[in-house]
């Protein structure tokens, strides 16, 4: 490894083991962190590069956040932080739902995590707008993006998929510009090939008996072909591991699934849960393994092929479009997790306080987040 190469290294594992510690909230909120962090405070790229490496991750199947990271580690610290920013923002999460796996084996239910959530999501919610209004200003550089970016949102809010909501923001960004109808250059079989495999991932899958193998090459499977929420992630998941296989009651799906929306870093890690419930251990490393590995491999095939983009006019406005999209995207996720979040007048006043606190006085989101987790257990044994 190179002289220089090391010292980058050692700030990517310390920045994405903290974030893999700290990312409650889902991928918006894990976005906003990240930009908080590499953007503004570290300086490791611009908006405008960050906003491109956000529009190649929503590009490809897998945990956005995840990729994000991946990406981010790649650029900073080359392939050796490709492999330790995504495995330091993974391993907190896995080793703390893995835990909870065992738990919830032995004990029958989930520890409360409402009080901790409590506090922290109003917060994430200040967290998340001030990413928007940094990337906002730098992605929406002319009325015509903006109008692509309220049209987004409305198509988001009609139920578009949100392949088809950044799919259309690309093209009407490229049809909007001088070179509407010009090829792009190494864009066309990537996506033809995408939408194969995605096509392919609703072929019927025969009935499989509970093993290893069979596990990791289900959650594989998942990992490479599942696009959007992890409410999608759990209309998969329920297909094959309750109905298909039975493998799973509803009952431990859906617990599944809230112990990877409660737990910091990737929502994913429900992966981690379901395998411990299923093989113990080796059951939760593999799926673990399984769901993950795919976000390495697309990002390392996808990780040159941004910056080449930026090289031809027309595939750079079909990433502006994109990134207008994603914004978009964000935009309402985050309104309908705020409506959820702030729900009463002291998580109105958390979320104002942190907004105050970011915008005015610029301070370290991270503190913000442990303030607001202090807050919500403070308030659950003080009372109501």
């Amino acid at each position: 490894m190179k002289e220089a190469t090391r010292p980058r290294l050692g700030e990517v594992a310390g920045l994405f083991l903290k974030l893999g510690t700290l990312a409650f909230g889902g991928p918006a909120a894990h976005i906003a962190l990240m930009e908080a962090e590499v953007v503004r405070r570290r300086q490791w790229l611009s908006h405008e590069e960050f906003l491109d490496l956000l529009g190649a991750t929503n590009f490809i199947p897998g945990p956005n956040s995840t990729e994000l990271a991946i990406h981010l580690g790649y650029r900073r610290a080359g392939w050796a932080g490709l492999l330790v920013a995504g495995c330091c923002f993974i391993l907190p999460a896995a080793l703390l739902v893995t835990v909870l796996g065992w738990a919830y084996v032995r004990l029958g239910n989930l520890p409360n995590a409402h009080a901790l959530l409590y506090g922290v999501k109003p917060v994430l919610i200040a967290v998340v707008l001030q990413a928007l209004w940094g990337l906002g200003r730098s992605a929406l550089k002319t009325r015509g993006l903006w109008a692509i970016a309220g049209a987004s949102v409305v198509a988001q809010v009609l139920g578009v998929h949100e392949l088809g909501v950044l799919s259309g923001a690309g093209v009407l960004a490229v049809l909007a510009g001088p070179w509407r109808g010009r090829a792009f250059p190494g864009l066309g079989t990537p996506c033809m090939a995408m939408v194969s495999v995605v096509s392919g991932g609703d072929s019927a899958v025969p009935a499989v008996a509970l093993g290893l193998w069979p596990l990791f090459l289900f959650f594989l499977k998942v990992g490479s072909v599942l696009f959007g929420s992890g409410y999608v992630l759990l209309a998969f998941l329920r297909s094959d591991l309750v109905e298909r296989w039975g493998w799973l009651s509803e009952g431990q799906l859906l617990d599944a699934i809230a112990v990877g929306q409660v737990t910091p870093g990737p929502v994913f890690t429900t992966a981690t849960f379901i395998g411990y419930l299923l093989a113990g251990l080796p059951g939760a490393a593999l799926a673990t393994v399984g769901i993950f590995l795919p976000a390495f491999f697309f990002v390392a095939v996808s990780a040159r092929l941004v910056t080449r983009l930026r090289q031809s006019a027309g595939a750079a406005a079909f990433l502006d479009g994109v990134n207008a999209g994603s914004l978009a995207l964000m935009a309402v996720v985050t309104w309908q997790l705020g409506r959820v979040a702030v729900s009463d007048g002291l998580s109105a006043t958390l979320a104002t306080a942190s907004a105050v606190g970011l915008f005015r006085f610029r301070m370290n989101s991270a503190w913000l987040v442990l303030g607001g987790a202090a807050i919500g257990i403070l308030k659950s044994q003080v009372g109501p």
